[in-house]
């Protein structure tokens, strides 16, 4: 007997604090994936601060983030309701909504943890609500990042040689997969930092901006070459996978100082080259020599960061392309992931790949709030 097609909706609010992505997804089986619609919550400039005092060292406090628990599911509330709405889909025909929340601090083997509570989306929706999706990995010996390689490895692989599936996030990371559907070979971790770097430095220079629009300020810089070499000496970036890193080690405080070593739009140009060549050394180091790279995430709309990585993939022989050439808008590919990872848990399915996370074996992900 045919399974039915399960609608589940699927909520991402990543490292870069810039929103939270919601994607209407239908299910035809855990390697078919149909999306629907998709919207992204912008933060205003306030939420963002809100979210970044309230996890800042020396800022936080117990009932500032106990709110900001309750606020995260408010603004994924808002997400669902105008996904929906746009679709036109009644929430009564969902099955479920799998919700990550907000990673607030990610140090493993100790703890990762994400805010954000799933019982008001199910009482506001009536559907049952995947979440908190990380611990289980992680009391399994694992990173509990990345996630998203399994959506990866069952709907993004190629179907006839190997590839490589770069997330330019708050973190960058990767997956290199063998061939879609087949977990054997295949591995995942974050490369270092992504577009919250570059970010944070440019709203140090200009609170007005939420991000470095169109790389206006890359462009009018100059990379530090002294400052990249100490920089790329970094054991992270030598360290080899499984791990996963976060804003703790590449997010605000590394931002400042690198601002205060290199002044000006200097310091974003800097940052662009610190992401392009440790993404671009962790996939010659790492991965097999030839794999084309299919990219998605925010930092595909960074042109000066876009086309650093083309040339520097290019000259070692490697084909780079964007996500939405081969499937569908990249903005969305999380948070269909996302989704993906709630349908195997409520099938009862392993959503782990302990290759990249270093998990002792394959676990069922999530803890399920019934609608």
């Amino acid at each position: 007997m045919t399974e039915r097609p399960c609608l589940a909706v699927g909520l991402m609010s990543g490292t870069s604090l810039d929103g939270m992505d919601a994607a209407l997804v239908r299910f035809h089986g855990p390697t078919r994936a149909e999306l629907v619609g998709f919207w992204h919550r912008a933060y205003h400039p306030e939420e963002r601060r809100e979210i970044e005092e309230a996890i800042g060292a020396g800022t936080g406090g117990v009932r500032r983030l106990a709110l900001l628990h309750a606020r995260i599911s408010e603004w994924a509330v808002d997400a669902v309701e105008e996904l929906l709405d746009r679709a036109r889909i009644p929430a009564d025909t969902l099955d479920l909504i799998a919700f990550h929340g907000q990673t607030v601090w990610h140090e493993p083997p100790a703890v990762t943890w994400q805010l954000g509570e799933p019982a008001l989306l199910a009482e506001r929706f009536g559907v049952r609500v995947v979440s908190n999706f990380r611990a289980r990995d992680l009391a399994a010996g694992g990173e509990g990042a990345p996630l998203v390689p399994m959506a990866d490895v069952l709907l993004f692989g190629a179907a006839d040689q190997p590839r490589i599936l770069l997330n330019l996030g708050g973190m960058a990371n990767l997956t290199f997969v063998e061939r879609r559907a087949v977990e054997a070979g295949s591995f995942a971790f974050d490369t270092g930092p992504g577009m919250v770097l570059i970010d944070s430095i440019a709203r140090l220079l200009d609170p007005k901006l939420p991000y470095d629009r169109d790389g206006e300020l890359a462009r009018r810089g100059r990379a530090n070459e002294a400052v990249l070499t100490e920089l790329l000496a970094d054991d992270y970036f030598h360290q080899p996978p499984p791990k996963s890193t976060g804003r703790e080690r590449f997010g605000p405080e590394f931002a400042r100082s690198l601002l205060a070593r290199v002044p000006g739009p200097d310091a974003v140009t800097t940052a662009v080259e610190l992401t392009a060549r440790s993404i671009a050394g962790s996939i010659e180091r790492w991965t097999r020599a030839g794999t084309d790279v299919v990219a998605s995430g925010g930092g595909c709309h960074h042109p000066v960061l876009a086309d650093a990585l083309r040339g520097r993939l290019a000259s070692a022989g490697r084909g780079f392309r964007l996500f939405d050439e081969l499937f569908f808008p990249g903005d969305a590919k999380e948070a269909v992931a996302f989704a993906l990872l709630g349908y195997l848990t409520v099938h009862g399915q392993p959503a782990n790949l302990p290759a990249a996370t270093g998990a002792r074996g394959a676990r069922v992900l999530g803890a399920i709030t019934p609608a």
